[in-house]
């Protein structure tokens, strides 16, 4: 399997990019957030996935780890193709992607284009239980087993507050040393 190209960049365009290494160019598909991170430097290195059809084969590319690991966790929904995954990620941030999985925010999931209800409904059942062992920092990069901040904006969710507004709140006062409880109620005053 190609994980990594590190290689020169030959062309950038909003829905791919050529790389050449060892005197190769590889196409590689993007999301817009991809596009969006990626400088138009020389060098440059993309984590990939290769996917195999009958009648294709294809590479994506993803500016973080992330983006990749959330990337191969829609593909396997059924119903979710490559090209319908890397739409949820231009439209989606892999962080909003996870937590709008774990607080059952159909209405986010469907916002994204070519997702209806049950689509959106079965990302929802056969992600939770994957998305709830992530917590996203504010910087949109995965940390394992750090649940404290996820908690807080799940309880404030369900509480009524609009999501982003509560992670406005959160990043505000979030220094990784309070407890759940204390991150609500801090919150709460500014929400």
């Amino acid at each position: 399997m190609i994980t990594h190209l590190n290689g020169k960049l030959v062309e950038k365009n909003p829905t791919n990019l050529v790389i050449e290494c060892g005197g190769i160019g590889y196409e590689v598909k993007i999301s817009l957030n991809t596009f969006s991170a990626i400088k138009s430097e020389e060098a440059i290195k993309i984590f990939t996935q290769f996917v195999v059809r009958e009648d294709a084969q294809i590479l994506y590319g993803f500016a973080t780890t992330d983006e990749r690991e959330m990337f191969n966790h829609l593909i396997s929904v059924s119903g979710i193709g490559p090209n319908t995954a890397m739409i949820m990620l231009s439209s989606l941030l892999p962080s909003d992607i996870a937590q709008a999985i774990v607080s059952e925010d159909v209405n986010t999931i469907k916002s994204v284009k070519g997702i209806g209800a049950k689509t959106a409904q079965r990302v929802i059942v056969d992600l939770k239980d994957k998305m709830a062992k992530f917590e996203f920092s504010s910087d949109n990069i995965f940390v394992e087993n750090n649940t404290k901040r996820f908690e807080a904006l799940t309880a404030l969710v369900s509480l009524g507050f609009d999501k982003k507004a509560a992670e406005k709140a959160l990043d505000k006062i979030s220094t990784g040393e309070e407890s759940v409880e204390e991150l609500i109620k801090l919150s709460l005053k500014i929400l």
